[in-house]
Protein backbone atom coordinates (compact mmCIF):
# COMPACT_ATOMS: atom_id res chain seq x y z
CA UNK A 1 0.00 0.00 0.00
CA UNK A 2 1.22 3.70 -0.58
CA UNK A 3 1.25 6.50 1.85
CA UNK A 4 3.73 9.64 1.27
CA UNK A 5 3.48 12.89 3.43
CA UNK A 6 4.85 15.90 1.72
CA UNK A 7 4.44 19.46 1.66
CA UNK A 8 2.72 21.89 -1.07
CA UNK A 9 2.64 25.43 -1.17
CA UNK A 10 -0.25 27.47 -1.41
CA UNK A 11 2.19 30.92 -3.18
CA UNK A 12 4.86 30.87 -0.06
CA UNK A 13 2.91 29.00 2.25
CA UNK A 14 3.74 25.12 2.66
CA UNK A 15 0.77 23.10 3.34
CA UNK A 16 1.14 19.41 4.57
CA UNK A 17 -0.35 16.50 2.40
CA UNK A 18 -0.82 12.60 2.29
CA UNK A 19 -1.03 11.03 -0.49
CA UNK A 20 -2.37 7.62 0.21
CA UNK A 21 -4.90 4.66 -1.29
CA UNK A 22 -8.14 6.07 -0.58
CA UNK A 23 -10.76 3.33 1.41
CA UNK A 24 -14.13 2.62 2.25
CA UNK A 25 -14.52 5.63 4.58
CA UNK A 26 -13.59 7.95 1.65
CA UNK A 27 -16.24 7.29 -0.57
CA UNK A 28 -18.65 10.18 0.12
CA UNK A 29 -15.66 12.77 -0.27
CA UNK A 30 -14.68 10.87 -3.60
CA UNK A 31 -18.05 11.22 -4.93
CA UNK A 32 -18.32 14.78 -3.75
CA UNK A 33 -15.22 15.66 -5.44
CA UNK A 34 -16.28 14.53 -9.01
CA UNK A 35 -19.64 16.36 -8.59
CA UNK A 36 -17.32 19.10 -7.87
CA UNK A 37 -15.02 18.66 -11.12
CA UNK A 38 -17.31 17.41 -13.28
CA UNK A 39 -20.65 20.20 -13.43
CA UNK A 40 -23.37 19.46 -16.14
CA UNK A 41 -22.65 19.56 -19.05
CA UNK A 42 -20.95 16.32 -18.11
CA UNK A 43 -23.28 13.56 -17.34
CA UNK A 44 -23.73 13.14 -14.01
CA UNK A 45 -23.90 9.22 -14.40
CA UNK A 46 -20.36 9.08 -14.79
CA UNK A 47 -20.20 10.53 -11.28
CA UNK A 48 -18.70 7.62 -9.35
CA UNK A 49 -20.57 5.45 -7.21
CA UNK A 50 -19.69 3.58 -4.28
CA UNK A 51 -20.32 0.36 -5.80
CA UNK A 52 -17.77 1.26 -8.24
CA UNK A 53 -15.50 2.90 -5.36
CA UNK A 54 -16.11 -0.97 -3.85
CA UNK A 55 -14.85 -2.27 -6.48
CA UNK A 56 -11.41 -0.05 -6.71
CA UNK A 57 -10.76 -1.06 -3.48
CA UNK A 58 -11.43 -4.62 -3.84
CA UNK A 59 -9.59 -5.56 -7.01
CA UNK A 60 -7.01 -2.93 -7.25
CA UNK A 61 -6.06 -1.22 -4.12
CA UNK A 62 -2.84 -0.06 -5.04
CA UNK A 63 -4.44 2.03 -7.74
CA UNK A 64 -6.95 3.51 -5.79
CA UNK A 65 -5.04 7.33 -4.35
CA UNK A 66 -6.13 10.15 -3.39
CA UNK A 67 -4.91 13.37 -2.01
CA UNK A 68 -5.56 14.35 2.18
CA UNK A 69 -5.14 17.75 3.37
CA UNK A 70 -5.88 19.21 7.08
CA UNK A 71 -8.20 15.75 7.08
CA UNK A 72 -9.90 16.71 4.49
CA UNK A 73 -9.75 14.35 0.89
CA UNK A 74 -9.22 16.71 -1.99
CA UNK A 75 -8.69 14.90 -4.96
CA UNK A 76 -8.05 11.12 -6.57
CA UNK A 77 -6.82 9.07 -9.14
CA UNK A 78 -7.93 5.64 -10.09
CA UNK A 79 -6.11 2.84 -12.32
CA UNK A 80 -6.93 -0.46 -13.47
CA UNK A 81 -3.93 -2.84 -15.12
CA UNK A 82 -4.87 -3.99 -18.59
CA UNK A 83 -2.77 -5.54 -22.05
CA UNK A 84 -2.64 -2.89 -24.33
CA UNK A 85 -1.82 -3.57 -27.72
CA UNK A 86 -0.09 -0.18 -29.62
CA UNK A 87 -1.15 -1.82 -32.83
CA UNK A 88 -4.88 -1.74 -32.30
CA UNK A 89 -4.72 1.47 -30.08
CA UNK A 90 -8.74 3.03 -30.54
CA UNK A 91 -10.99 1.70 -27.68
CA UNK A 92 -13.61 3.91 -25.82
CA UNK A 93 -13.23 4.24 -21.82
CA UNK A 94 -16.43 2.28 -21.40
CA UNK A 95 -14.77 -0.64 -22.78
CA UNK A 96 -11.58 -0.58 -20.94
CA UNK A 97 -13.02 0.49 -17.90
CA UNK A 98 -15.55 -1.50 -17.33
CA UNK A 99 -17.73 1.79 -17.16
CA UNK A 100 -15.57 2.27 -14.29
CA UNK A 101 -16.37 -0.73 -12.30
CA UNK A 102 -12.70 -1.89 -13.11
CA UNK A 103 -14.35 -5.69 -13.35
CA UNK A 104 -11.72 -6.61 -15.86
CA UNK A 105 -9.02 -5.50 -14.31
CA UNK A 106 -5.35 -8.01 -15.40
CA UNK A 107 -3.34 -8.73 -12.52
CA UNK A 108 -0.43 -9.44 -14.95
CA UNK A 109 -1.18 -6.43 -17.37
CA UNK A 110 1.37 -4.68 -18.84
CA UNK A 111 -0.19 -1.29 -18.51
CA UNK A 112 -1.57 0.93 -15.44
CA UNK A 113 -4.25 2.69 -17.38
CA UNK A 114 -5.89 5.86 -15.82
CA UNK A 115 -9.44 5.56 -14.93
CA UNK A 116 -10.15 9.35 -14.00
CA UNK A 117 -8.02 11.64 -12.05
CA UNK A 118 -9.91 14.99 -9.83
CA UNK A 119 -8.93 17.87 -7.82
CA UNK A 120 -11.06 20.00 -5.79
CA UNK A 121 -11.46 23.40 -8.00
CA UNK A 122 -10.52 25.52 -4.73
CA UNK A 123 -7.27 23.24 -4.31
CA UNK A 124 -6.03 23.04 -7.86
CA UNK A 125 -3.19 25.95 -7.47
CA UNK A 126 -1.17 23.48 -5.23
CA UNK A 127 -0.28 20.93 -7.91
CA UNK A 128 -1.99 18.32 -6.84
CA UNK A 129 -3.21 16.24 -10.08
CA UNK A 130 0.61 16.11 -11.04
CA UNK A 131 1.49 14.56 -7.47
CA UNK A 132 -1.01 11.68 -7.85
CA UNK A 133 0.24 11.32 -11.25
CA UNK A 134 4.05 11.30 -10.11
CA UNK A 135 2.74 8.49 -7.57
CA UNK A 136 1.17 6.26 -10.08
CA UNK A 137 4.79 6.57 -12.37
CA UNK A 138 5.95 5.42 -9.29
CA UNK A 139 3.26 2.41 -9.17
CA UNK A 140 4.34 1.54 -13.00
CA UNK A 141 8.26 1.13 -12.26
CA UNK A 142 7.29 -0.68 -8.61
CA UNK A 143 5.19 -3.09 -10.71
CA UNK A 144 7.62 -3.33 -13.66
CA UNK A 145 5.03 -2.26 -16.08
CA UNK A 146 5.96 -0.67 -19.66
CA UNK A 147 3.62 2.07 -19.81
CA UNK A 148 0.95 4.35 -18.09
CA UNK A 149 -1.95 5.45 -20.41
CA UNK A 150 -5.08 7.09 -20.42
CA UNK A 151 -7.07 8.86 -22.53
CA UNK A 152 -7.44 12.58 -22.18
CA UNK A 153 -10.00 14.45 -22.53
CA UNK A 154 -10.13 17.81 -24.50
CA UNK A 155 -12.49 20.40 -23.26
CA UNK A 156 -11.38 23.19 -25.06
CA UNK A 157 -11.60 21.45 -28.35
CA UNK A 158 -15.24 22.47 -28.60
CA UNK A 159 -14.82 26.14 -28.93
CA UNK A 160 -12.51 25.29 -32.26
CA UNK A 161 -14.56 22.14 -33.63
CA UNK A 162 -16.16 24.37 -36.30
CA UNK A 163 -12.62 24.94 -37.82
CA UNK A 164 -10.25 22.27 -36.77
CA UNK A 165 -10.64 18.75 -37.16
CA UNK A 166 -9.58 16.88 -33.23
CA UNK A 167 -6.38 15.97 -34.61
CA UNK A 168 -5.42 19.75 -36.01
CA UNK A 169 -6.31 20.88 -32.59
CA UNK A 170 -4.00 18.41 -30.77
CA UNK A 171 -1.29 19.62 -33.10
CA UNK A 172 -2.05 23.14 -32.39
CA UNK A 173 -1.56 22.47 -28.50
CA UNK A 174 1.32 20.65 -29.08
CA UNK A 175 2.92 23.89 -31.14
CA UNK A 176 1.85 25.83 -27.93
CA UNK A 177 -1.01 27.96 -29.95
CA UNK A 178 -3.23 27.20 -27.36
CA UNK A 179 -3.86 25.73 -24.55
CA UNK A 180 -6.19 23.00 -23.55
CA UNK A 181 -7.23 22.87 -19.79
CA UNK A 182 -6.46 18.23 -19.54
CA UNK A 183 -4.08 17.98 -22.53
CA UNK A 184 -1.70 20.93 -21.85
CA UNK A 185 -1.61 19.54 -18.09
CA UNK A 186 -0.95 15.77 -19.10
CA UNK A 187 2.06 17.22 -21.36
CA UNK A 188 3.48 19.00 -18.02
CA UNK A 189 3.54 15.73 -16.05
CA UNK A 190 5.18 14.08 -18.44
CA UNK A 191 2.35 12.23 -20.75
CA UNK A 192 3.14 12.54 -24.55
CA UNK A 193 0.30 12.06 -27.14
CA UNK A 194 -0.34 8.39 -28.67
CA UNK A 195 -3.60 9.19 -30.90
CA UNK A 196 -6.64 10.89 -31.15
CA UNK A 197 -10.02 8.28 -30.38
CA UNK A 198 -13.38 9.57 -31.49
CA UNK A 199 -16.17 8.90 -29.43
CA UNK A 200 -14.10 8.18 -26.18
CA UNK A 201 -16.54 9.18 -23.90
CA UNK A 202 -20.09 10.79 -23.76
CA UNK A 203 -18.00 14.63 -23.43
CA UNK A 204 -19.76 17.54 -25.19
CA UNK A 205 -17.27 20.12 -24.38
CA UNK A 206 -14.94 17.65 -26.29
CA UNK A 207 -17.28 16.49 -28.87
CA UNK A 208 -16.37 12.62 -27.43
CA UNK A 209 -12.65 13.00 -28.70
CA UNK A 210 -9.96 12.04 -26.31
CA UNK A 211 -5.99 11.82 -27.09
CA UNK A 212 -4.49 8.66 -25.86
CA UNK A 213 -1.33 10.17 -24.09
CA UNK A 214 0.96 7.48 -22.49
CA UNK A 215 4.18 7.77 -19.87
CA UNK A 216 6.92 4.77 -20.45
CA UNK A 217 8.74 3.17 -17.97
CA UNK A 218 12.29 4.30 -18.28
CA UNK A 219 13.44 1.32 -16.39
CA UNK A 220 11.34 -1.01 -18.38
CA UNK A 221 13.47 -3.88 -20.72
CA UNK A 222 11.64 -5.64 -23.04
CA UNK A 223 12.80 -9.25 -22.87
CA UNK A 224 13.59 -9.26 -26.86
CA UNK A 225 15.98 -6.15 -25.98
CA UNK A 226 17.60 -8.17 -23.38
CA UNK A 227 18.45 -11.11 -24.95
CA UNK A 228 20.03 -9.59 -28.01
Amino acid sequence: MYRKELYVFAEKKPIKAIVRNYQEEDFADLIAIQQECFPPPFPSDLWWKEEQLEQHVRLFPEGALCVEIEGEVVASMTGLLVDFDPNHPDHTWEEITDGGYIRNHQPNGDTLYVVDISVRPRFRKLGLGKLLMEAMYQLVVHKGLTRLLGGGRMPGYGQHADRWTAEQYLQAVLRGEIADPVITFLLRCGRTPVKVVANYLDDAESRNYATLMEWKNPFFVHPETERG
